[in-house]
């Protein structure tokens, strides 16, 4: 029978690992950086940090009798006396933060209104100066000049024909103007053309002189001499002088 020589083989021992062994090898290795890095939150924070531990007994699993321990009184007496050599930074409880700050005032625009004027011109005005224009463009007679009757009636030239008209603010007709004239002589005379022919003294045409009422059947103008007339002719048309058109004309004299 034969005997094998060949011999088992063990399993070398394992250490355990246990939370308490992991906290001493990452103190141990990082003890230069806790110091730093506990300055630098004191600094930003403005908190005092303090560590406070008890320092925990060596641990030595008995488990494992090979297992190194770890004096984790010397890691945090280390700790300690970094965390004191680390300048403290504190706030008051009631600090406050200040800004400057440029005051901007907002200013309403100012708008300027102008009055626009309004001038109010009466019919009247309007009219004579109208006339006036007219009769400095119109071939006035020689004859107006000194006469009392023409002087008056030209001062209505452009005044417009209006049936029953009898002032140049609302208009005239031919009688209206006839009579109007000379009523600013202290002269009343009706309001018809008809009725003229009972008025006054009747002349001939050689005789007329200018101011004298020419008559025709429905119409009455103011002689001008040479051949013309002032009147108010037919709606559409004011007052002018004119020639006279009227194939028979009568002259009456007024006085």
């Amino acid at each position: 029978m034969s005997v094998s020589s060949t011999r088992a083989r063990h399993r070398a021992p394992v250490r355990r690992s246990t939370p308490l062994t992991e906290f001493a090898r990452t103190a141990t290795t990082q003890i230069g950086q806790v110091s730093r890095r506990t300055a630098a939150v004191a600094a930003t924070s403005g908190v005092a940090i303090t560590l406070i531990g008890a320092a925990p007994a060596s641990a030595v699993s008995s488990d494992s009798p090979n297992l190194t321990g770890v004096d984790t009184t010397n890691v945090a007496e280390a700790a300690r006396a970094a965390l004191n050599s680390a300048p403290v930074v504190s706030s008051p409880e009631t600090a406050a933060w200040t800004a400057d700050v440029v005051a901007v005032a907002a200013v309403k625009p100012v708008v300027k209104t102008v009055a626009k004027a309004t001038t109010t011109t009466s019919r009247s005005t309007t009219r004579t100066a109208t006339a006036t224009a007219e009769v400095a463009t119109s071939a006035v007679p020689q004859s107006v000049s000194g006469n009392a009757v023409l002087e008056i009636a030209a001062r209505y030239v452009g005044v417009p024909y209006v049936s029953g008209g009898t002032s140049p603010d609302v208009g005239f007709d031919c009688s209206g103007f006839v009579s109007y004239v000379y009523a600013q002589l202290g002269i009343e005379l009706p309001h018809s053309s008809s009725a003229y022919l009972s008025v006054g003294t009747r002349i001939s045409a050689a005789d007329a002189q200018p101011g004298d009422i020419i008559w025709s059947p429905g119409h009455v103008a103011i002689y001008a001499g040479d051949g013309m007339q002032i009147d108010a002719p037919t709606p559409g048309k004011t007052v002018q002088f004119r020639g006279i058109w009227q194939s028979s004309p009568v002259f009456i004299r007024i006085g």
